[in-house]
């Protein structure tokens, strides 16, 4: 990066940051309706009245991940978080003046019922993973890296797949160490590990997680998603083998000779005892399923006992994971905090400017989204739909917001939803919406680094151990589209 590129990103910058300010200035201006929201008669959402330029900030927060890293590296670099902030503050402030309670609340509710958990659960998974070591003669080969992404994928429905990310990714990396082209193993990991894999319990990923909560049988994924998890893992696993194959052949020549059989050294597991703190985080989150504790009211926000309990258990995991692994076990596993707070700084911008985003389609045909969602029908139409804004917002509350558009659809309350689907003389119909909307907000959340939750860490993890990663958008035009897509377009055909 030249000192003058690097100049012009940042005029290119602030000018779009003093727009931005401009117009987030003028919003009293343009919603003067809104602007005194008293009265004592009832007040819709906050989803229902937001105008849909007040994502901005949102796609604001998207295109400073997307382009800064290349515009303004170093800008970029020291001042990530503040620019995570600039967006947060440009939706907070002007929807709170403009708004009053009827934004706070949701403001409140997304960083204490979403945000603060998120982050606990990542961290602690970060914190524990980074406490397992494998040594050994583990080489990059095409075979190993596929057996590898193959473990992972498996894992990733049973521990989740931010467990199976944090787990995998580091002996993936490492394996990998001495190749030259090695961005593409972890765009592939990401794929698999960190998104399709998921797709077979509750466990696996939070649209799943929800599903769970609100009626959805335990196992019912597991029968319902397998053919189509197995379809796409198996086609983008034999595109990972190809790619994989063709860059280690041109760079063979150039690796370091592998060690002779008296000189490889066998593989090992360091720290195994972390498995326990982690299969204590599956626990806690399994918890906070099945008991149903009550809880207590904040400003009109509910929070569950059984949810602090989950979130202190999970600390408790991370902490005793911290107390019992020697620091050298961190050490060889190349282990900082540097990532976790990358993740936590931008997502805390991201959860803020997401608001308006997941207000407006919760709204449904009621909100600024209306003239979209009216052509979602069929399960094709939610497949699609679910998984096209899953890519770009939290999947987890865009499954929720598809489910109860399913429902909706079919006049069947949630009470009827174990019956519809857990019974042989259940409901086809939404049987058949819940699929789309299942392995839409599963896969499709692969699209994009923000699409799911690990994706941003796996790359940060990447970009710490000196890997090349793609930008923003470079990773969905190299890797997301023309992999993934054609991949969603065969699982249409044969599914839906």
């Amino acid at each position: 990066m030249t000192p003058d590129r690097e100049k012009q990103g940042r005029i290119i910058f602030f000018t779009v940051f003093g727009l931005a300010l401009i117009g987030a200035l003028a919003l009293p201006e343009l919603c003067p309706a809104a602007a005194s929201p008293t009265g004592s008669e009832a007040r819709p959402e906050l989803g229902h009245v937001l105008p849909i330029w007040s994502i901005i900030p949102f796609i604001g927060i998207l295109l400073s991940i997307a382009l800064c890293p290349l515009l303004t590296p170093h800008f970029w670099h020291d001042h990530f978080g503040k620019v995570s902030a600039f967006w947060a503050i440009l939706f907070a402030v002007p929807a709170v003046y403009v708004y009053h309670e009827m934004a706070v609340i949701p403001i409140l509710h997304i960083y204490i019922i979403d945000y603060i958990p998120f982050i606990i659960l990542l961290w602690a998974l970060f914190t524990i993973s980074g406490g397992i070591v494998v040594t050994g003669s583990l080489r990059g080969t095409p075979v190993m890296n596929t057996i590898l992404l193959v473990i992972g994928t498996v894992l990733a429905s049973w521990v989740g797949t931010t467990g199976a990310s944090m787990v995998m990714i580091r002996p993936v990396l490492r394996a990998n160490r001495d190749r030259e082209k090695k961005a593409h193993v972890v765009c592939f990991f990401i794929f698999l590990v960190a998104n399709i894999g998921g797709a077979l319990t509750p466990l696996g990923d939070p649209p799943l997680f929800l599903g769970f909560l609100h009626g959805v049988p335990f196992f019912w994924v597991t029968k319902a998603i397998l053919p189509h998890m197995i379809l796409a893992s198996l086609i983008v696993t034999a595109l990972f083998y190809l790619i994989d194959t063709y860059y280690y052949r041109k760079e063979k020549s150039r690796l370091v000779v592998p060690e002779s059989p008296a000189e490889k050294i066998p593989i090992k597991i360091e720290g195994v005892y972390n498995l326990l703190f982690l299969l204590g985080v599956v626990g806690f989150v399994l918890l906070s399923g099945y008991w149903k504790a009550g809880g207590f009211s904040v400003m009109g926000i509910e929070v569950d006992y059984q949810n602090i309990v989950r979130d202190v258990g999970i600390i408790i995991m991370g902490i005793l994971s911290l107390r019992f692994t020697p620091w050298k076990l961190r050490e060889l596993n190349e282990f900082s905090w540097a990532p976790i707070m990358e993740v936590a700084k931008l997502f805390a911008g991201i959860f803020m400017t997401i608001l308006p985003a997941l207000g407006i389609l919760k709204a449904g045909y009621q909100g600024a989204m209306a003239g979209l969602l009216v052509y979602v029908k069929e399960p094709v139409h939610y497949f699609w739909a679910s998984g096209s804004l899953s890519s770009f917002l939290d999947n987890a509350p865009t499954y929720l917001t598809f489910f109860y558009m399913a429902m909706g659809q079919l006049g069947m309350p949630e009470a009827m939803v174990p019956g519809a689907l857990g019974s042989i003389a259940g409901n086809p119909e939404f049987v058949a919406l819940l699929k789309g909307i299942s392995a839409g907000s599963v896969f499709m959340g692969a699209n994009t680094y923000i699409g799911n939750a690990p994706n941003f860490m796996v790359k940060s993890i990447a970009e710490e151990a000196g890997v090349n990663m793609p930008s923003f958008f470079g990773y969905m035009l190299k890797y997301s589209i023309p992999i993934l897509i054609p991949t969603f377009i065969l699982v249409t055909f044969v599914f839906f």
